[in-house]
């Protein structure tokens, strides 16, 4: 991914809402798979974790994403973007 294309995600993930709360049972795979679902249904989403959370959010955000073979957009305080172009008919145009 382009530092353009990040960009244009980062201004489309700012006007949106978290999705999901990471909260202190962490990573489950319950979670992982909800994530997954959400992000091959919406492309991009915002995942916020919550401050029970002691883990280190950047280790979180990359493990979340290998496991959803998404891509991080952006780890920003104790919010996390992940996205993952869709197969068809894309909702987000990359420059």
């Amino acid at each position: 991914m382009t530092s353009k294309q990040r960009a244009y995600l980062k201004s489309q993930a700012m006007q949106m809402d978290a999705v999901f709360q990471l909260g202190k049972s962490s990573l489950t795979p319950e979670f992982t798979e909800a994530v997954r679902e959400a992000i091959e249904a919406r492309e991009l989403i915002k995942i916020a974790v919550l401050k029970t959370v002691t883990d280190d959010i950047r280790e979180l955000a990359h493990a979340l994403a290998e496991r959803t073979h998404s891509e991080v957009v952006q780890i920003i305080g104790r919010k996390i973007v992940l996205w993952k172009q869709a197969r068809e008919n894309s909702a987000y145009r990359l420059p």
